[in-house]
């Protein structure tokens, strides 16, 4: 187990200090899954959800907040993202919709936090838009299933979805 890098000699909290490494290309692949009503989804799917289509909506919304996350996660730094792309697959069978964001960057630091907030953020974005007809919705297993660059190299975890 490696050891915690957030904290000084201490233990209060501190940023990292990433000047000393090398810039590579790091990417970070996130998946999340959002729960609800067999109706709730059909109406997601048929763009009858009175706020909009949910599901632009919070595709833009997850990039944003990839965009922000150190805004939000206190010791995260901020970045110049390359690229971030929020996609859902919808799964009828168990009115669920799953969630995955790729973020990428040539920098110092990786991004597996910006890809967190992502799918967390257009995740919470559904729910938000169709609480008024389903407010049992679930948000759950917001996972990191692959990363990639950096001094610790690719770091994949075996997904159950998509």
């Amino acid at each position: 187990m490696g050891k915690l890098t957030h904290f000084d000699k201490k233990g209060r909290a501190k940023m990292v200090d990433v000047s000393g490494k090398a810039e590579t290309l790091r990417e970070a692949i996130v998946r999340g899954s959002i729960y609800m009503k067999p109706a709730t989804f059909k109406k997601i799917m048929s763009g009858k959800i009175a706020k909009g289509d949910v599901l632009s909506v919070a595709k833009v919304a997850g990039i944003m907040a990839a965009k922000k996350t150190s805004e939000i996660i206190p010791m995260c730094h901020p970045l110049n993202l390359s690229h971030v792309e929020v996609n859902f697959y919808p799964i009828e069978k168990e009115s669920r919709i799953d969630i995955e964001a790729k973020v990428r960057i040539k920098a110092r630091t990786g991004v597996e936090m910006e890809g967190l907030v992502a799918v967390a953020v257009a995740g919470l974005t559904i729910y938000d838009m169709c609480k008024a007809i389903d407010r049992g919705m679930v948000l759950t297993d917001i996972h990191l299933v692959k990363k990639t660059g950096g001094k610790s190299g690719t770091f994949t975890v075996r997904s159950q979805k998509l």
